[in-house]
């Protein structure tokens, strides 16, 4: 066996970055031969990797940059803020970006396959694996091109966004809208950029809650009509409890469960349906206006839409799209 020296383990630390003790264990499994250590650190990595596959990852790091007409976003995840906030963590991010956006790549799959010093990207996630000790993944890489993008990262490097604008030389609303879409959180920049079968499912809901509301206020006038303080009898365990209490009797109790029962029918056959047709869809337009880019309130110019903010600057100016990432979105 080798005689393993203090050296010699700085050595291989330097060159791997794990614990000394793991390349201590490393070169003294291996008899001193560099080579085999790094292999031996390389599939202890890929052995803890599978091991905490079933990890939940939802730390980490997420970053944009744009370099003209091109952008991307990218998001690598760890278990813990301790490790995202690391600086050698945020500077492993940074170097996939950096590299990625050098060679335009559009896709996750293309940012893994990627070399780096020889080395695709998804070995150099398994090499931190074993360095850090921790579930690492390439969350998510997305990208936008324009004529001229915009990136904005939040401080503290959980969440990002890139947007596309269909003209150049708007830097100031540019990164405006940039910041607008970080802080807002839209689904989309306009409605018809909103999935049909989304705008279906939101308008189901809207439907669905405003027919519950209708209902629910012929109750409650109904049990006030006769004497009854609805938040009494709001459900069956709150009956209960203040028939204990002696708020309510059980005659009471017995009286208002009828009128729940009997008035919710009542106003069911009943609706309007043009009239909750009508209520829903400005539920719709709601939604629309606090979910879609340029509906939303500026936060650049109060009581102005990002749309009049960005026609204020130029007329002809537009949005062509985004990506935005975030930790635990």
């Amino acid at each position: 066996m080798a005689n393993i020296t203090a050296k010699q383990v700085n050595e291989l630390r330097q060159l791997t970055g794990v614990g000394m003790m793991d390349c201590k264990k490393a070169l003294v499994e291996c008899d001193g031969d560099f080579e085999k250590a790094i292999d031996y650190l390389r599939q202890k990595g890929q052995k803890m990797a599978a091991k905490r596959a079933d990890r939940d990852a939802n730390e980490g790091c997420v970053l944009a940059k744009s370099n003209g007409n091109y952008g991307a976003v990218i998001m690598v995840s760890c278990e813990t803020d301790f490790v995202a906030t690391n600086a050698g963590f945020v500077e492993f991010t940074t170097c996939i970006l950096d590299n990625a956006m050098s060679k335009g790549l559009k896709t996750k799959d293309e940012v893994l396959a990627m070399q780096i010093d020889g080395r695709p990207v998804s070995d150099h996630i398994t090499d931190q694996i074993a360095k850090i000790g921790e579930k690492i993944e390439l969350a998510h890489y997305e990208t936008v091109e324009a004529a001229k993008v915009y990136a904005y990262v939040h401080p503290g490097n959980r969440m990002a966004a890139v947007v596309g604008m269909n003209k150049d030389g708007f830097d100031e609303v540019g990164h405006g809208i940039a910041m607008q879409v970080v802080a807002m959180r839209p689904l989309a920049v306009d409605p018809d950029s909103i999935p049909q079968a989304t705008k279906d499912n939101e308008l189901k809901v809207a439907i669905e809650k405003t027919k519950e509301e209708l209902i629910g206020k012929a109750v409650e006038a109904a049990l006030k009509k006769a004497g009854i303080n609805p938040a009494h009898v709001d459900s069956d365990d709150h009956i209960n409890s203040n028939m204990g209490k002696g708020w309510i009797t059980a005659e009471q109790a017995e009286l208002a469960r009828k009128i729940k029962v009997e008035e919710a029918e009542k106003k069911a056959a009943s609706l309007d349906d043009k009239m909750i047709q009508n209520i829903a869809n400005g539920r719709l337009n709601k939604f629309f206006q606090e979910n879609t880019l340029l509906f939303q309130e500026s936060i650049m110019e109060s009581k102005m839409s990002v749309k009049d903010y960005i026609a204020h600057a130029d007329k002809d100016l537009k949005c062509t799209g985004f990506k935005r990432l975030e930790l635990g979105a």
